[in-house]
């Protein structure tokens, strides 16, 4: 039963729902982590290594942070193959072109796709850049998170990068919630006008959130 389930287009989209979601809460508290970055080195270094310790002494040291790696990784890959299977189907449910093309949905749908790509090839680059340091511009320093930040951001494109994929989460967030929203069963006559103006404004205080630690770096206020 549960396997024909997952196997169903509704399945599918409950995955993508619940993972969405998952990455939805990390993204809030993570930029409400980056946001530290304000408030100096040493309360940014200090936030930096309380994440690693976090859950002592029950758990090692990063255990919790791998934990949330691990939750985080498995919601990527479910969100990303649930999106990859539901377009296929898709297609092969509808194997001829329209005749008459229509812009039946607004911005944020159509581009959901290219959305998603953008921001996949955004963490890969995000990870080997500040978490690895492998191409962290400057040279990485292990255990100084507040100087990297500011050495990545301190190269223009690295700026660029960021704000592009940014945008891209801010119109991938718009619709997504908006989409889980309604396959959950959240949605109705009453609560739609709610959730439209929940998902945006997830999509503007999560979106500002994150560019304001590059624009901060680039414009001299952060250094």
């Amino acid at each position: 039963m549960a396997r024909t389930l997952l196997k169903s287009t509704v399945g599918k989209k409950t995955i993508m729902a619940v993972s969405g979601l998952i990455m939805l809460m990390y993204l809030v508290v993570h930029m409400l982590g980056n946001l530290k970055i304000f408030f100096g080195a040493g309360e940014f270094n200090h936030y930096a290594h309380w994440l690693r310790t976090l859950g002592e002494p029950f758990l090692h040291y990063e255990w919790a942070l791998w934990l949330i790696r691990v939750v985080l990784v498995a919601a990527v890959v479910a969100h990303a193959v649930s999106a990859y299977q539901l377009s296929r189907l898709d297609r092969r449910a509808r194997p001829v072109a329209y005749a008459h093309k229509r812009r039946r949905a607004s911005y944020a749908t159509r581009t959901m796709r290219w959305g998603g790509i953008i921001l996949a090839l955004f963490i890969v680059w995000h990870l080997l850049d500040l978490t690895t340091g492998t191409v962290h511009p400057g040279g990485f320093q292990e255990g100084h998170p507040y100087q990297n930040v500011v050495d990545t951001f301190s190269t223009w494109y690295s700026g660029v990068i960021y704000i592009v994929a940014m945008l891209a989460l801010g119109l991938h967030i718009r619709h997504g919630f908006w989409s889980a929203a309604q396959t959950l069963g959240a949605g109705n006559a009453t609560r739609d006008r709610v959730l439209k103006a929940t998902a945006n404004a997830l999509a503007l205080v999560l979106t500002v959130g994150f560019i304001a630690v590059p624009v901060a770096v680039m414009t001299g206020v952060v250094s």
